[in-house]
C-alpha cells in the first residue's frame, strides 16, 4: 500500500476513534424500512444525544417512537467495541427478539465497514458478537439475573418502562457497574410509578446520577403535524399519545386517566387540618357535622410489613372525603378504632371488607354491637341491591353477612364505579396518599384478561376502600334514600276518613277514631301547654 494512503487511513482511523459522530456518519450503514441499506446520516438531535453519551455516565432517554435512538445506541456500542479493548456491553430488553434486534443492528453496521476499520470477529451469533480485542456485546431478555454477570462497561435497558422486574435488574446491576460502567436507559413512557418514571423524576430532581434526555416527535426534521394526526388514526389517540408525545401522563394503562388525577392534585388535594389517632395516621379535613350523614369504609391489612389497613370517611350527600386512615394496627385495635371513628361521625354506616383477615376486625365490631354495621346479602351479593342496607332489626337474618365481599364478580363492579366517579369529578378527593395510589393503580394483563391492581412495589389499600365507598353510596345508599322518599311521598298523599289530606295545623280531636289520645304537636313548657305545629309549616 502506498505510504501516503497509509497516512490518510491512519489519520482517518484516529479521527473515527476520537469522534463517534464522524465514525457513524461516514462509515456506518443502517437498514431503512423503505430504502434498504443506507448511510447513517445523523440528524442534529441524534448528534446531541451522542454528545450526552460521552459527557454523562448514566443517561435516561424519554423518547417518541421511530426516532432512531435504538439504532444510535447500536452505533455507539459498535464504536465503543472497535476502539477500546475488553469493553463488555449488555443489552436487556422486554423479550429475546427485541434484545436481539440491537445486536443485529451492530452486526449490520460492522459488516458495512471498510476492512481497515474492522477488528477480527471471535464469535458471532444471534444474541452476541465478540471481537478479538476482548470487546463484546450480548443481548438477553429481562430476568432478575440478567445483569448478574462480570463487570459491565455499558448496560443498555431498551424500552425500560416495559421491562418486567426492572427494579430487581437495576439493583443487581449496581455491583456489575461498580467498576465505572455506564448505563443508557431508553423508552417511550408507560404511565407513572414504574422504575423508568421514578428514575426520570429522580434525575429531574437531581436525586440520582441519571442525565435526562427528552425527545419529542417534533424533533424529527421530516415530521409535521399531519404525521402526528395520522398516528391518532393508525394507533388510536391513547396509544399515539404514548408512542409519540413522550408524556408520562398521556401514556400507560392507568385505571383512571392520569390527566384527571393531575387535575385533582392541582385543584382539590390539601393538607389535613389534623393528624390524629394513636399513630398519627388519621388525616382529618372536616370535623363531624350533626346535620350530615357519613359512611366509613375500611380495608383490613393482611398483617405483613408491606400492607396497610385503610379507611375513608365520606360525606354521603356531597360525596366529599372528610377523613382517611392508613396504618398498621392490630385487627382488634383496628376494629375498636373504626367503631370510635364511625360513632364520632354521627354513627356512620360502617362498611368493612370481609376478606380473610377482615373477619377478625368485624368480630370486634360485632362483639361491641355497633348499631350501624353494613350487612350484605350472602346469596345474591351485589345482584339484589335492595338487600344491601342493613338495620339493627335484620342482623340475625340468615341471608345476610357482615361486611362487604370483594370477589371476582364484585371487584370489577366497584372499580368501574370508582373510575366513573373519579373521571366525571363527582367526588371530592382531599388526600395526597389516595392520589398517589391512584397514579400507580393500573391494568395488568394476565393469561385470561386484564386485572386492575397496584404496580409492583406499591399498595392499593386506599384505592380499594375508596372504590367500595363509591359503590355502596351509589347503590345501597341510593336505594335506601329512594325507598324512604317513596314512603314519605305515600304518607303525604294519604287521605283522612273524609277523603281529605290531613292538616297538621288543624285542631286536634283527642280520642277520635284514628287519632292518638294525646296531641303529638303539643307539649308543656313552664307549666303551660304550647302547640308546636307551626314547626311543620
Amino acid at each position: 500500500m502506498d505510504k501516503s494512503i497509509k497516512q490518510v487511513i491512519k489519520r482517518e482511523y484516529l479521527k473515527c476513534a476520537q469522534d463517534p459522530i464522524h465514525f457513524m456518519r461516514k462509515y456506518c450503514t443502517i437498514q431503512h424500512p423503505q430504502r434498504g441499506k443506507i448511510k447513517f446520516d445523523l440528524y442534529p438531535f441524534q448528534e446531541d444525544v451522542l454528545g450526552k453519551f460521552e459527557e454523562h455516565r448514566y443517561n435516561i432517554i424519554l423518547k417518541s417512537r421511530q426516532l432512531g435512538i435504538s439504532t444510535l445506541t447500536a452505533g455507539y456500542s459498535l464504536w465503543t467495541m472497535l476502539f477500546n479493548n475488553d469493553k463488555n456491553i449488555l443489552c436487556i430488553a422486554t423479550g429475546k427478539d427485541t434484545a436481539k434486534n440491537l445486536v443485529t443492528k451492530v452486526r449490520v453496521m460492522y459488516t458495512g465497514l471498510p476492512s481497515w476499520l474492522k477488528v477480527k470477529v471471535q464469535e458471532d451469533n444471534k444474541l452476541s458478537l465478540i471481537f478479538a480485542n476482548g470487546s463484546q456485546i450480548k443481548a438477553v431478555a429481562s430476568s432478575v439475573d440478567s445483569s448478574r454477570s462480570e463487570a459491565l462497561s455499558l448496560l443498555i435497558l431498551d424500552e425500560a418502562a416495559f421491562i418486567e422486574k426492572v427494579d430487581d435488574i437495576w439493583t443487581a446491576a449496581q455491583q456489575t457497574l461498580a467498576t465505572g460502567g455506564n448505563c443508557i436507559a431508553l423508552s417511550t413512557p408507560n404511565g407513572v410509578g414504574n422504575w423508568f418514571h421514578r428514575m426520570w423524576i429522580g434525575a429531574t430532581d437531581k436525586t440520582n446520577e441519571f442525565n435526562t434526555i427528552k425527545l419529542h416527535w417534533s424533533m424529527h426534521p421530516d415530521r409535521e403535524q399531519d404525521w402526528r394526526d395520522e398516528q391518532d388514526k393508525v394507533l388510536g389517540p391513547t396509544k399515539a399519545a404514548q408512542e409519540c408525545d413522550a408524556d408520562f401522563l398521556a401514556s400507560g394503562t392507568s385505571v383512571v386517566d392520569l390527566k384527571i388525577l393531575e387535575w385533582y392534585r392541582q385543584n382539590q388535594v390539601v393538607e389535613p387540618v389534623e393528624r390524629g389517632g394513636i399513630d398519627r395516621n388519621l388525616w382529618i379535613w372536616d370535623y363531624p357535622n350533626y346535620s350530615k350523614e357519613y359512611v366509613v369504609v375500611a380495608d383490613v391489612a393482611r398483617g405483613d410489613s408491606s400492607d396497610y389497613s385503610a379507611a375513608h370517611v365520606f360525606d354521603i350527600e356531597e360525596m366529599e372525603q372528610v377523613a382517611e386512615y392508613k396504618g398498621q394496627l392490630s385487627t382488634t385495635d383496628y376494629g375498636n378504632f373504626l367503631i370510635e371513628l364511625s360513632t364520632k361521625y354521627n354513627d356512620a354506616l360502617l362498611v368493612v371488607e370481609n376478606n380473610n383477615i377482615g373477619w377478625a376486625t368485624l368480630q370486634t365490631i360485632i362483639d361491641r354491637q355497633y348499631k350501624n354495621t353494613f350487612y350484605q346479602s350472602k346469596d345474591l351479593q351485589v345482584v339484589d341491591v335492595e338487600h344491601q342496607i342493613n338495620n339493627k332489626y335484620r342482623t340475625q337474618d340468615r341471608s345476610m353477612v357482615p361486611g362487604f365481599s370483594t370477589t371476582v364478580k364484585t371487584r370489577p363492579l366497584i372499580i368501574a364505579k370508582m373510575e366513573e366517579y373519579t373521571r366525571e369529578k363527582l367526588v371530592k378527593i382531599k388526600s395526597q396518599r389516595l392520589l398517589d395510589e391512584l397514579f400507580v393503580f393500573v391494568y395488568k394483563s394476565t393469561s385470561m384478561n386484564a386485572r386492575a391492581e397496584a404496580m409492583q412495589g406499591y399498595n392499593d389499600d386506599l384505592v380499594m376502600s375508596y372504590s367500595i365507598a363509591l359503590w355502596v353510596r351509589d347503590t345501597a345508599l341510593r336505594i335506601k334514600k329512594d325507598r324512604d322518599g317513596q314512603q314519605w311521598a305515600m304518607m303525604d298523599t294519604m287521605l283522612d276518613m273524609n277523603g281529605n289530606k290531613p292538616d297538621p295545623t288543624a285542631g286536634f280531636q283527642a280520642g277520635k277514631l284514628g287519632m292518638p289520645t294525646k296531641n303529638p304537636y303539643e307539649m308543656e313548657i313552664k307549666g303551660e301547654k304550647e302547640n308546636l305545629s307551626w314547626l311543620l309549616e
